[in-house]
């Protein structure tokens, strides 16, 4: 036990001022015999003991020649080496051995490199963690590129690390800096560098395009060399500890509204860590003047690709399913898709269908317009449709289906009734009163008619009349007539 310096001088003060004996110094203080006997110097050494020869001894000069061979060889490995030669002894001795006289590596210097202005953006994803989507979850990232002069930082969370997400992080991140840097350093990822051989590299053909439209120039870090690009590697942990910590990120657009508040704000007035008595957005002022121009227009960055169509004339993309119209159907079309919307073109280049991306996993989305055309076609589809299209509206609806099921209900016309509460309220309300329905554990009709005009009436919309005209019903004007006539027909 190492006691403290003011204890020791208490332990001697007792014993040599008061003449306290061993015994009740450390009965007093709270502390052991050994102690105080340590401190006052009267510990008893016994015998030393005697050299005597291990089992190991004779092998002491193979160890240290494999080591200095292979210094990073397990201890493991070396006792079973050993025992080939004639080792007797435990794998315990190798193990305290090799610890003792294995080389320790070496200490590495590293030369600091202060970068010219407008010359490096420095670009790195950091993991985030796991984001609850329809029917899964996502791996969810951040973008980040920080100008390494400046030290102005920029970020996005993205669901996607393809070079497509890649081309749209950097296009927005030069709009928002106002122009590119001179290099674009990365890591060694998959996404930017396909092939490399000692300092050879091949780049993605997409990215060296795309680098080549901003005139900028790419370069990679040495391997496992992630200190080359310390600023952004600072600049990532930074963010965890002052935006991501203690905060809960529950979709992209969420996190990426809270995102560019926290840059606008606490990034750009933070004080620059080499520049005295300058801001982040002082020294981004400066630096946007030496910046190169952004292409006018911006080069796209969309993933485009063939897409087969299937008989039911939709498309698969990333696990979802989007409708097209139902002539297409069986053909092959072009798809254009961004992070916020999937387009469709045939081969002439025009506009064939248009979606809001889907994050969801094997999720149906489906335009009102396109199963209308296809209903006209198939009149018997109605059923069917019918759950698809509660499908498309709420798709947390297969659990109130199953409820149905459950308690014995007839699907068509249950299905019937619920789509003209769709009809009736629209597609937000519907979906709203539906997954509160089916949070209380219900599954009455009555109950989620109830739910949506409670909605309409907190939401201050008019009410629903609905007016359903038969086609037999003439559009006329009714003349009025006088009501004496039903005072004649009475007194008959």
């Amino acid at each position: 036990m190492t006691a403290p310096a003011e204890l020791e001088a208490e332990i001697r003060r007792l014993h040599y001022v008061e003449g306290w004996p061993v015994g009740t110094v450390a009965s007093q203080l709270g502390v052991h015999h050994d102690v105080v006997e340590r401190v006052l110097g009267l510990q008893k050494l016994g015998d030393e003991p005697e050299d005597r020869p291990r089992l190991i001894d004779p092998f002491m000069g193979f160890i240290t020649d494999t080591l200095a061979q292979f210094p990073r060889l397990c201890s493991t490995r070396m006792f079973d080496m050993l025992v080939q030669r004639g080792y007797r002894g435990s794998a315990r001795t190798v193990r305290r051995h090799v610890a003792e006289v294995r080389p320790r590596p070496r200490r590495e210097a590293y030369l600091r490199i202060d970068p010219l202005i407008g010359e490096q953006a420095q670009i790195d994803w950091a993991h985030v963690g796991k984001v609850d989507v329809p029917e899964g979850r996502r791996t969810l990232w951040l973008f980040v590129i920080v100008l390494a002069w400046s030290r102005a930082q920029w970020g996005e969370f993205v669901f996607d690390l393809s070079v497509n997400s890649l081309l749209r992080s950097l296009a927005r991140a030069a709009e928002y800096f106002g122009g590119s840097c001179r290099q674009w350093l990365f890591d060694n990822a998959k996404t930017v560098v396909l092939e490399r051989f000692g300092q050879a590299v091949r780049f993605h053909p997409l990215l060296l395009d795309f680098a080549g439209k901003f005139n900028t120039q790419l370069r990679v870090c040495a391997v496992r060399k992630a200190n080359q690009k310390g600023r952004v590697e600072r600049a990532i942990r930074w963010w965890r500890q002052r935006f991501l910590a203690g905060r809960v990120i529950r979709s992209v657009d969420q996190g990426n509204r809270e995102l560019t508040e926290f840059l606008t704000t606490t990034v750009l007035d933070r004080p620059h860590p080499t520049l005295p008595g300058k801001t982040v957005r002082q020294c981004l002022a400066e630096e946007q003047q030496v910046l190169l121009r952004l292409p006018a227009p911006l080069p796209p960055a969309d993933l485009v690709t063939p897409a087969a169509v299937d008989k039911t004339a939709f498309i698969r993309f990333d696990t979802n399913s989007y409708s097209v119209p139902h002539e297409h159907a069986s053909d092959t079309l072009t798809l254009v898709a961004s992070d916020r919307t999937v387009r469709l073109l045939d081969g002439t280049g025009a506009p064939v269908a248009e979606h809001d991306r889907n994050w969801g996993r094997r999720q149906i989305v489906e335009l009102p317009e396109h199963r209308a055309a296809l209903l006209a076609q198939k009149r018997g589809a109605q059923a069917s449709k019918g759950r698809d299209r509660l499908r498309a509206a709420v798709p947390q609806v297969d659990a109130l289906l199953q409820r149905w099921v459950e308690a014995g209900c007839n699907l068509g016309s249950m299905t019937a009734r619920t789509l003209k509460l769709l009809d009736l309220y629209g597609a937000d309300l519907f979906a709203a009163a539906v997954a509160e329905v089916i949070t209380r554990g219900t599954w009455d009709i009555g109950a989620i008619a109830h739910v949506c005009e409670q909605l309409r009436i907190a939401a201050a919309r008019p009410v629903p009349v609905p007016l359903n005209l038969g086609a037999h019903v003439p559009d006329r004007d009714v003349i009025p007539h006088p009501l004496e006539s039903y005072d004649v027909l009475r007194s008959r």
